[in-house]
């Protein structure tokens, strides 16, 4: 067959399966004879073939619906495609009008082929184009986007730059996580990676392009050429794909926009890729029918043997992705055996010429990357509209095609008829186990071994009464009737009998004789016929019973419940032996002769109409599997990817798996340098002109790095100015030493220090200078002096009564007090000592309780807080120095002298004894702390009032701010589960309330509702996501079932329209923290202050959920 006639079939092909696609939209039949039979009963009139089918489906009864919903193979088609998805703007064609449905059908395909024609694009390409302009679009939106939207890239480029060699992620341009997930696949085919990237286009069509494929697929390949090259060779986290899909969608002429099939977009794009380089093979021909590597790498055949009414034949196709249906299936090699044989197909191994129709399929040549598209996806006739097949489907990660491959053909037939054989066995041995283990005739069955067991049981059972002491003192009711003998109760039933009721004297078994029960006549009386008879044992029994029927009766119930025992072990066993022995009817060596494995799976989560993609890949290298979720590329396991692909756990799983050949390692290996014979990596795998361009580009993104810097620094150095201004004006106003504390600012961490004083400091054990009279020379502190000298009078124990008093200088106040006779007999430099001792004692025992979480000793001293996180000693002992030297204990002569101590201390302390960067970040670090606490008291404030918008924020950064504190240390920050239950709850309130709003379908209330959920609760999912908490996950998945569960309810187009655009952000799987709001603006608070709030509101919370610290 020459070049032209193979071109003229493909496109005579491509034309038969648009009439098709079209065909089965329209009239929603899913039968592919059926449908083949009206276009040649028509003779391609889709008109008259609509109306045939319309007539012949008017006198066909409504099929079972496991079978309505099935979809059968295009034997016709080389790229076996399924077809795409009904439009979403469905006209109702449910009514009984026939004229009206004529109509409707009639527009429809005057409508499809006036475009066809005038085009020459048909439907198909129209729906990938109206999703490439809604993705560009959504793209060109987002640069207008302000930084509290959820899909904005962070200001600082050093969280966009890549980590030595990781795989570079794909930016999420706009509703295209498809498009990353398909590309990904592809890229991560080194094969398919070096054939793109070392394509080059036609020398003949630089100067013009002579059609629209040419036009279309060059500029289309040398995009991807570039995105390839970034994705190899960029500095940066992930890039994006906008420029490769603003070329995709300008090859087609569209106004809509549409949910894309991504099953479509793959079959488009590889046929893209194939026109590309058959152009560049033609050219490249020298006398020899050209060869296109994309046809070689991803085309297979297999032919197809079969009989159409009563005649067989046999033909060979060419097939692409190969589709399989999952509904009704558990494994892929279920899936692949139904798809492998179509009809009734006796006919094909018997002499007789049969009426019956039906084909098998047989692989003559499979290609290096094989590619199964699981149609997880059904159209509902009922409701107008696709659904989503949740069932869970199983696949190996090495799968052996030999049972499929035609040289195969009879060891696999004899080898499916023994199967079938074995089957049918089993279904027989299962069925005479059931009745063992479900025995009975009524509603409720149980095992027969278990009913032999309770009436061996019964059997010897023993009846057993109660004396007429027991019955009337525990059972006659008020009204004075003959009392009725009642057994007592069982040992059991004793056990369980309070002490009171079960040690009375009549607890006991007793037995009246027989000649006194038969005297007793019970008296039944009109209002007591409920009251139990008289010889009504306690728990059931046989009434007479000998002791040889006893024992004839035991005997036969023992052997009958052992022979049934034993009949349930060895059907049990027969059962797993056939089991086992048809999972190994393949394990031979001649059957495992083909392997192909595992290499990505791409998963959808969602509905059929929206969702989120993404991709699981098996690196070779590093062996193991990689989650590829747009710009996020993380490390994986087997086991996460089994969660998110089988199906049948929330609603993802995977709709298409591509296996690679394992006996060509060419498919993923890594090209070697000729003349070194080293691997090439990095730059060194892209051709010159590739080089140049990521160059270009990693020297944009350094500058831009380099811009970054040198802003922060100079916010940095103003921000110094700032401090040194500030503390020149302190410095100025007081005459305070120069060792007074600074401001801490630094926010590193260090490494944890002892935290018990094994001894005294150099410079605590020095003599304080005479010349203390340098503190006392400051106004302010004569001032507060002559205010103090009123209360001359008062112990110190008196002034902790002062409102305004800080719990540090209750604290310091108090131990000055108890060191008053140390001061009066040896001076204030002995009674420094006492007292600094007793405060530090008194601290290391709060820091040491096991308090409530509303008493937080922590907020009040932040010697507490040093202690329980490990302070080093030297920063703990100048804190304490510092709060000593406190210019406001210079209130009477004592403290004043103690002050004064305290302050020549911290000039003895040399720069070299205590790291002052590592003392400021400390006290940052509390800061800090105390700024969490502020956070989450606010938002639990809120969350009480039930003001769920405004406690969101406070609760969010509450959370994140004390991540990073306990990131630290245990007791850095506050309990991570109480926050995270409150964090949660209030993004379900919010969701809840959303919901409420758009369920009520006024305008003002959706659009505030959806407004919630943009703003609020879709930017903060990722912060659920990021860490895989069981309880965040479910809360995540509630939210987004709340609003799937709208997609089958009838509603107004307009909200329609708003639920399909909101939906795919909801879905969005992507677990970057992205940039929101920007933090709320705190109140100042006084410890007091803040220690009263924080215990009143978490004394209100109740039991809170969380185990404690």
């Amino acid at each position: 067959m020459t070049v032209e006639q193979n071109v003229l079939q493909q496109h005579s092909q491509k034309h038969q399966q648009t009439l098709l696609n079209q065909l089965r939209e329209v009239t929603g039949t899913t039968d592919i004879q059926l449908l083949q039979q009206a276009l040649q009963v028509s003779n391609g009139d889709l008109g008259e073939a609509v109306t045939f089918l319309t007539e012949k489906n008017a006198k066909v009864p409504l099929q079972d619906e496991t079978t309505y919903y099935q979809t059968s193979q295009v034997a016709s088609d080389r790229y076996i495609s399924v077809g795409s998805q009904a439009d979403t703007n469905v006209i109702d064609l449910t009514g009984d009008d026939k004229d009206d449905l004529q109509r409707a059908i009639a527009l429809s395909l005057e409508e499809s082929n006036r475009a066809f024609r005038e085009t020459g694009i048909t439907d198909e390409e129209q729906a990938i184009s109206r999703v490439l302009e809604a993705s560009i679009a959504e793209n060109k939106a987002s640069l207008k986007r302000t930084h509290t939207e959820v899909w904005s890239d962070s200001p600082n480029p050093h969280d966009r730059k890549r980590i030595d060699n990781c795989p570079v992620g794909l930016k999420n341009v706009g509703n295209t996580c498809w498009f990353s997930a398909v590309i990904q696949s592809l890229f991560n085919l080194l094969e398919f990676q070096r054939l793109v990237l070392n394509y080059s286009p036609p020398a003949r069509v630089h100067d013009l392009p002579r059609n629209q494929k040419e036009y279309r697929n060059l500029p289309f390949m040398q995009e991807l050429r570039n995105l390839f090259s970034l994705m190899v060779g960029s500095k940066r986290k992930y890039v994006d794909p906008s420029r490769a899909v603003a070329i995709l969608k300008d090859a087609f002429k569209s106004s809509e926009s549409q949910q894309q099939d991504v099953s479509e977009f793959t079959h488009k794009l590889l046929d893209w890729l194939e026109d590309a380089f058959q152009m560049k093979a033609e050219e490249d021909r020298e006398g020899e029918k050209p060869k296109n590597p994309m046809v070689e790498l991803f085309y297979g055949r297999f032919l197809a043997v079969g009989v159409l009414e009563g005649k067989k034949f046999e033909n060979t196709e060419m097939f692409g992705q190969y589709p399989l249906q999952v509904n009704g299936f558990k494994d892929l090699h279920e899936c692949l055996e139904a798809a492998m044989i179509e009809g009734e197909i006796e006919s094909l191994h018997s002499a007789e010429n049969s009426a019956r129709s039906g084909q098998e399929h047989w692989f003559t040549e499979l290609p290096p990357v094989l590619t199964f598209e699981l149609s997880r996806f059904e159209f509902n006739q009922a409701l107008g509209r696709p659904e989503k097949i949740h069932n869970k489907l199983e696949f190996p990660s090495m799968l052996y095609m030999d049972r499929y491959m035609d040289r195969n053909r009879e060891i696999t037939r004899i080898k499916r008829e023994e199967i079938r054989r074995l089957k049918e066995h089993l279904t027989v041995l299962q069925q005479r186990l059931e009745r063992y283990l479900s025995y009975g005739s009524g509603p409720k069955r149980f095992p027969l071994a278990d009913v032999l067991q309770y009436a061996m049981e019964f059997a010897s059972s023993k009846p057993v009464c109660t004396s007429p002491v027991e019955d009337i003192d525990s059972s006659a009711p008020p009204g004075g009737t003959t009392g009725q003998q009642l057994p007592p109760p069982s040992t059991a039933e004793q056990d369980s009998l309070p002490p009171l009721e079960s040690s009375g004297p009549a607890s006991g078994p007793t037995t009246a004789p027989a000649a006194a029960q038969q005297q007793r006549v019970p008296i039944h009386k009109p209002f007591t016929q409920s009251r139990l008879p008289p010889d009504l044992p306690m728990h059931p029994a046989p009434r007479h019973i000998t002791e040889e029927e006893l024992r004839v009766l035991e005997g036969c119930l023992h052997r009958w419940r052992s022979e049934v025992e034993n009949d349930t072990r060895d059907l049990q066993g027969s059962i797993t032996r056939i089991h086992r022995t048809i999972e190994l009817m393949y394990s031979d060596k001649s059957m495992m002769q083909v392997p192909y494995r595992l290499h990505a799976v791409l998963v959808h989560e969602g509905q059929a109409n929206a969702g989120h993609y993404w991709a699981y890949i098996y690196d070779p290298h590093q062996r193991c599997w990689m989650k590829y979720n747009d710009i996020s590329v993380t490390k994986s396991s087997w086991e996460e990817l089994v969660r998110d692909s089988f199906g049948g756990y929330r609603n993802a799983s995977a709709y298409c798996l591509m296996y690679i050949n394992d006996k060509k390692p060419f498919l993923i290996e890594e090209e070697f340098d000729k003349e070194t014979g080293q691997i090439l990596s990095g730059m060194d795998k892209l051709p010159a002109d590739l080089k140049q361009y990521v160059k270009e580009d990693n020297e944009l993104f350094d500058k831009e790095i380099e811009e970054w810097d040198i802003m922060q620094a100079r916010k940095a150095q103003q921000e110094k100015l700032a401090l040194a201004t500030a503390a020149a004006a302190v410095s100025a106003a007081s005459s305070t030493s120069t060792s007074s504390s600074p401001q801490p600012m630094s926010i590193e961490s260090s490494p944890p220090d002892n935290t018990v004083h094994q001894q005294d400091p150099e410079y605590m054990e020095q003599p304080s200078p005479t010349n203390d009279s340098k503190h006392l020379q400051e106004d302010t502190e004569r001032a507060i002096s002559r205010a103090a000298a009123e209360e001359e009078e008062r112990s110190p124990e008196a002034l902790l009564s002062a409102a305004m008093m800080t719990p540090n200088m209750q604290g310091i106040i108090m131990a000055i007090g108890k060191s008053s006779s140390v001061y009066e007999k040896n001076g204030p430099e002995a009674a420094f000592f006492k007292a600094i001792k007793l405060e530090y004692a008194r601290l290391l025992r709060f820091a040491q309780e096991d308090t409530s979480p509303e008493n937080d000793y922590r907020l009040q001293h932040i010697i507490v807080y040093f202690i329980q996180n490990q302070a080093p000693k030297k920063i703990l002992e100048r804190t304490l120095l510092t709060q000593f030297a406190d210019r406001n204990l210079a209130f009477d002569e004592r403290c004043k002298s103690i002050m004064n101590v305290a302050r020549a201390k911290l000039d003895l302390i040399k720069p070299e004894e205590v790291n002052m960067d590592e003392y400021e970040m400390w006290h940052q670090d509390y800061r800090n702390f105390r700024e969490t606490t502020i956070f989450m008291m606010t938002g639990l404030e809120l969350f009480q009032k039930t003001n769920y918008v405004e406690a969101l924020m406070y609760l969010i950064y509450s959370y994140q701010y004390n991540k990073e504190l306990l990131s630290k240390g245990l007791y850095r920050g506050h309990d991570e589960e109480l926050l995270g239950h409150y964090r949660r709850e209030c993004l379900l309130k919010l969701n809840e309330q959303a919901a409420a709003m758009f369920e009520s379908g006024e305008e003002p209330d959706v659009s505030t509702g959806l407004s919630i959920m943009n703003e609020l609760v879709v930017p903060c999912i990722p912060l659920l996501l990021v860490h895989d908490a069981e309880r965040d996950l479910l809360a995540v998945e509630d939210m987004r079932n709340r609003w799937c569960s709208y997609l089958g309810q009838e509603m107004e187009s307009n909200l329609q329209e708003k639920l399909t655009d909101f939906l795919p952000k909801l879905l969005d799987c992507s677990t970057e923290i992205k940039s929101f709001h920007d933090p709320p603006k705190l109140p100042t608070y006084s410890t007091l202050e803040l220690c009263e709030r924080f215990s009143l509101i978490m004394a209100a919370l109740g039991r809170v959920p969380t185990k404690g610290r």
